[in-house]
């Protein structure tokens, strides 16, 4: 039992043997050994080289997309009309007010046409989310049965709209 070691005395050195059928020269294996070149400094060199790359393919992208940038920049102020808001007059700014104000009265009329059953459903569901300001998860029914009723009027539209 305790006759001999577990452990070896000394450990030898890796040395390089090379077979007389692999093809490799006495010469590039003494280089090998000799070299103080390890794993961990050919690693850590390459993962600079690897860095080295990315950085220079980032700079790379960073700039095109940049050139990108500066061209589209360009092309959307060539295509706009160069209007100052000191040149609007009280006049134009007026039309402009008007013009959208008629817009949203528009949108109004809209609104007033809706069917009775879909303008019951949303007020249903406005009447729920009131009550239940503090829970608004308890109006899922009403809010199914409004979705449910704009399904049918998409529904009648789209009808209207293909025949």
């Amino acid at each position: 039992m305790g006759s001999s070691s577990s452990k070896p005395a000394a450990a030898a050195p890796q040395t390089w043997k090379a077979p007389g059928s692999t093809g490799l020269s006495t010469e590039f294996v003494q280089h090998l050994q000799s070299s103080p070149e390890t794993d961990a400094s050919r690693l850590q060199a390459i993962e600079l080289e690897i860095q080295a790359r990315v950085a220079a393919e980032l700079k790379r992208l960073r700039d095109q997309e940049s050139e990108a940038l500066r061209t589209a920049q360009a092309k959307l102020a060539e295509s706009t009309p160069a209007e100052d808001d000191s040149s609007k007059t009280s006049h134009t700014v007026s039309k402009e007010v008007q013009a959208l104000q008629k817009k949203l009265g528009e949108c109004k009329k809209i609104r007033s046409q809706l069917p009775e059953n879909l303008e019951n459903a949303r007020s249903e569901v406005v009447r729920c989310l009131r009550e239940n300001d503090r829970r608004p998860l308890d109006c899922w029914k009403e809010v199914e049965a409004f979705k449910e009723e704009v399904r049918r009027v998409e529904k009648g539209w789209v009808e209207k709209v293909v025949s």
